[in-house]
């Protein structure tokens, strides 16, 4: 099997196939990487595209309703993907089928929406019908097309017309560049619009509460360990209770507080051993206790806070969580962390 699969054992004619096919997706790549290029330098054009383009994101962000997205064929997967980035990046959105908004569904489109349309030809006739709904209710309709007098573009309050390039397909019917370059303009304007709305990690965490994703925007606070769990003493707690302490709160190290109860230091299981040679009947907490500790704020994601721990010269595995005023309020352990799926 080994040897049927070595390089040497192709046939000169296998090999050229091969070399064809190669050659193809290359070609492929490079006509859709034109495309992108074409579009890029039309969204540096203000008085073309990327006038309209700035049009298009002051309209959907002054928005009272929703973002309605519609297309059909290879264009209506495009939409229903910009739909989906749209609406987990602050911008309500849905998507609406257009065949199906002639059967009913153009109920779901209501006073203070906009429809934003995706036909590379601009004279898909599905999307009839939703176009005349936004004429009558007083809808902004928004088109992305690469014709400029097509029916969709005139009928449009903002033709967004995209560089008409060759598609990809070597019959130049199969939609391919086309499709590449709407997708590459619906993200466009989707982190536009994030921009636009001051989006944060933070309110991207909102919408994405599930899964590997989900968990790296947790924070800290939703993972580390509070109350009893959390391993405390103070500046005048004689060594050996605090090891007692230690020992029973397993995080591996212990906050010592003042007497305010704000942090004053951080004894670990490394300065246990460096103190061993001490008496530890007599010796403090403050005595052996790092006063300079390395602590994080309760908003901090949980993947930042693993980075932190991991950053280190030596990893850290236990970082205490602080509130304004410099108290504990918790802390969280590195295999809490990968245990949540952070890591």
């Amino acid at each position: 099997m080994t040897e049927l699969l070595a390089t040497e054992n192709v046939s000169p004619a296998i090999a050229k196939d091969h070399a064809t096919l190669t050659a193809n997706a290359v070609a492929v790549l490079q006509a859709e990487r034109a495309g992108l290029d074409a579009l890029e330098n039309a969204l540096l054009d203000p008085h073309g595209l990327g006038g309209a383009f700035a049009r298009a994101v002051d309209v959907i962000s002054a928005l009272t309703g929703r973002l309605v997205i519609t297309g059909i064929g290879k264009s209506g997967h495009i939409a229903r993907k910009i739909q989906a980035t749209m609406a987990s990046t602050g911008t309500p959105a849905l998507f609406v089928h257009p065949a199906e908004a002639s059967h009913g569904d153009l109920g779901m489109v209501q006073q203070g929406d906009a429809v934003l349309a995706f036909s590379n030809s601009g004279e898909t006739t599905e999307l009839g019908d939703i176009a005349a709904h936004t004429r009558r209710c007083g809808l902004p309709l928004l088109a992305v097309t690469s014709r400029a007098g097509s029916t969709l573009a005139s009928r449009a309050d903002i033709a967004l017309t995209l560089p008409a390039m060759p598609e990809a397909c070597p019959m130049g019917l199969a939609p391919t560049t086309s499709t590449t370059m709407q997708l590459a303009f619906g993200d466009a304007l989707a982190v536009a619009l994030l921009q636009q709305r001051g989006f944060t990690a933070s309110d991207f965490s909102h919408f994405h509460p599930g899964g590997r994703l989900g968990m790296r925007l947790r924070t800290v606070q939703e993972l580390m360990r509070t109350g009893d769990a959390l391993p405390i003493g103070q500046e005048n707690t004689p060594m050996r209770d605090v090891i007692v302490e230690m020992t029973c709160k397993a995080l591996g190290c212990i906050a010592i507080l003042d007497h305010n109860g704000a942090l004053a230091g951080l004894i670990t299981d490394g300065d246990l051993r460096r103190a061993l040679d001490l008496d530890l009947t007599t010796t403090l907490a403050k005595d052996v206790m790092n006063r300079n500790p390395l602590t994080i704020g309760p908003d901090v994601f949980a993947a930042d806070a693993l980075r932190l721990m991991n950053e280190r010269k030596r990893p850290i595995t236990s970082l205490f969580v602080l509130d304004d005023t410099g108290k504990p309020m918790g802390a969280v352990h590195m295999h809490d962390l990968l245990r949540a799926g952070v890591g």
